[in-house]
């Protein structure tokens, strides 16, 4: 059997399996460009089960591009709250501006004029050409990657020239011209449900035939994994600041992490009496005033990405000045529905019993 026999059979394998086994997820009960942008912007980086309940309240809340574009940003940040990488909330709301503004509310369908909008960039705008417009663009990410490597035994991985040559030279000959919505789909779910990275599930896989990985008995060893940066452990110190049933929030952590969300206010530091330190001087500056902490009340970790914070809340009191104030006063009881961080969050079950 030839090559290009093999490739359309692999192809048309993959895809009778995707019809029989795709899991319904919602994103995929409509091609609408729109529905899918916003699918695609909240995988990224982001475990299915975690997105699905917040696809559905983002869509629930905002079911066309012009009510994005229309909606305030605080409103976005409130219903994106919690999903983390929020710098993909502030670029879907500019580009549904963009959309409006540019396009007439209409999703272009060049490739060229979506990569102009804010946050899409090569693998979205291929994503959404694909699978909301059909278009024959292929899809390469990790769960993809990990299938064609195995496929055919290539050694590397995705941070590697040579590897993800290869990958992309075999995905283009298989890509389904028809078909390449699906496909890219079917792709990706095979390696979501099938070929995991550890204790792949061959018995059921569509291409376990051609799967020189299989038949070796060595599928784990692809593709090889990309060394992993080491672990920083930096502390947090954290004020909560009440004025009665209200308490100081500012924009972003310490060190520029958050830019857009509320946050108590906080600094980093190496040890725990150096970042309390920072935030006493921190406060001290920003109010021109005296800062008086408490013992902490709460302690707890957070990882973002390769930092495993240790954080420290302490009730502070600061006077009253003249001037300009650098906190906003939330309520208490609002925080939940308010767009904070998930830090912040935890933090606030941690310290208030109202929160």
């Amino acid at each position: 059997m030839t090559m290009a026999m093999d490739e359309a059979a692999i192809r048309s394998a993959l895809l009778k399996w995707f019809r029989r086994c795709a899991r319904p997820l919602p994103w995929r009960k409509s091609a609408d460009a729109y529905a899918v942008w916003v699918s695609e912007v909240m995988l990224q980086q982001t475990q299915v089960a975690t997105v699905i309940p917040y696809y559905h309240r983002f869509l629930q809340t905002f079911p066309t591009i012009s009510e994005l574009a229309r909606a305030p940003l605080e409103r976005v940040l409130e219903l994106w709250s919690g999903l983390g990488y929020y710098r993909r909330a502030r670029h879907l709301h500019d580009a549904a501006k963009e959309v409006m503004r540019r396009f007439g509310g209409v999703f272009p369908q060049d490739y060229q004029q979506m990569r102009t909008l804010p946050g899409i960039g090569d693998y979205t705008a291929r994503a959404i050409l694909s699978i909301a417009f059909n278009r024959p663009y292929t899809l390469l990410e990790g769960n993809v990657a990990r299938v064609l490597s195995r496929l055919d035994v290539l050694k590397g991985n995705l941070h590697q020239g040579g590897f993800r040559d290869a990958v992309e030279d075999r995905l283009g000959r298989l890509l389904s011209r028809r078909r390449p919505g699906a496909f890219n789909q079917a792709l990706m779910e095979l390696g979501q449900t099938l070929c995991l990275p550890r204790a792949p599930r061959c018995a059921p896989c569509p291409v376990r035939g051609w799967c020189r990985g299989y038949q070796s008995g060595q599928a784990e060893l692809y593709p090889q994994p990309r060394p992993r940066r080491a672990v920083e452990y930096p502390y947090l110190a954290v004020a909560i600041i009440r004025r009665g049933p209200r308490v100081a929030m500012v924009r972003g952590l310490d060190g520029g992490l958050m830019a857009d969300l509320w946050n108590f206010p906080s600094a980093f530091g190496d040890s725990r009496s150096e970042a309390l330190s920072s935030l006493r001087e921190k406060l001290a500056a920003s109010r021109r005033a005296s800062v008086l902490f408490q013992e902490s009340i709460a302690e707890l970790g957070h990882r973002i990405t390769y930092r495993a914070i240790r954080v420290d809340a302490y009730p502070a009191e600061v006077s009253r000045h003249a001037g300009r104030e650098p906190f906003e006063w939330f309520l208490v009881s609002t925080l939940p529905q308010a767009a904070i961080s998930h830090l912040a969050r935890k933090i606030a079950h941690e310290v208030f019993d109202d929160a």
